[in-house]
């Protein structure tokens, strides 16, 4: 593996402690960090390589610290940089074969691939990593869990409902990112065609705040420790209604709530 370069405050190459950055989450581009001080790799790559690597500078993160890309899905703000990144930094891409296959024009050459299956668990280097089957208007979406010494972050954004395989592979998370998407009213009143608001709304398209809690309500437990709104609408959506949608679901003695930004992201969080 490939020497790691850990944000100040982290215990580098012990292998204790999860850092999960989102680098970028919404329409424009998806792009998700996680480390465990031995292994660090990206869910997905929806920006440019040139800006994933400006936004991991900005956080202390060493892009050739990377061990790895997994892609979730093969829409274009999840995989816009996969392929130059592979390349540029000698990469293995995790990703099912359905995924490839609707991405492959898009993705080019990579430095090489492994492909995975939904519900069948795999390691990169120190870290466990269990995708498991999404409801989105993709070929094989997936969402993952990523665990190392007795720390497990969750990751499910793209996804229209919330199925029973969602609720049981995101039990037990320390950390979970989880889309929030839309506020139902905004998105009723606002500017999209009417097909597109059937496609956000449907059981293919996207989780709204509402929904986003009624999921958390199901999923929270002593341990867990943060939560990342994710994949927030810029038309339909803002911070503030989001957030409200699901503080009053979540323990805040316990629970930090954060939102990522298309713009930013979110902090890199360290869990002890």
């Amino acid at each position: 593996m490939k020497q790691s370069n850990e944000p100040e405050g982290s215990s580098q190459g012990d292998g204790r402690r999860l850092s999960v950055s989102v680098l970028a989450s919404g329409s424009r581009g998806n792009a998700t960090y996680i480390s465990d001080g031995r292994t660090a790799i990206l869910i997905d790559a929806g920006l440019s390589g040139v800006e994933i690597q400006r936004r991991m500078a900005r956080k202390g993160l060493d892009p050739s610290s990377l061990d790895a890309i997994l892609v979730s899905h093969e829409h274009a703000d999840h995989i816009h940089g996969v392929g130059v990144l592979s390349r540029r930094f000698g990469l293995t891409v995790y990703i099912n074969d359905g995924t490839r296959q609707a991405s492959e024009n898009a993705l080019g050459k990579l430095s090489g691939f492994s492909p995975f299956s939904c519900g069948h668990a795999f390691t990169i280097g120190s870290l466990a990593i269990h995708p498991f089957s999404i409801s989105h208007d993709a070929e094989d979406p997936a969402g993952f869990t990523i665990s190392c010494n007795g720390g497990k972050v969750g990751v499910a954004t793209d996804l229209g409902i919330a199925t029973g395989v969602v609720k049981t592979h995101l039990q037990a998370c320390d950390i979970l990112i989880l889309e929030a998407n839309h506020d139902p009213q905004m998105l009723i009143d606002g500017p999209y065609p009417w097909p597109l608001k059937q496609r956000i709304r449907g059981r293919s398209g996207h989780l709204s705040n509402d929904d986003t809690a009624l999921l958390l309500e199901v999923l929270q437990h002593d341990r867990l420790a943060h939560v990342i709104l994710a994949h927030l609408s810029e038309e339909n959506n803002t911070p503030d209604k989001a957030r409200q949608a699901v503080k009053t679901v979540l323990n805040a003695d316990s629970v930090r709530l954060h939102v990522a930004s298309q713009a930013a992201g979110s902090s890199v969080l360290i869990l002890r």
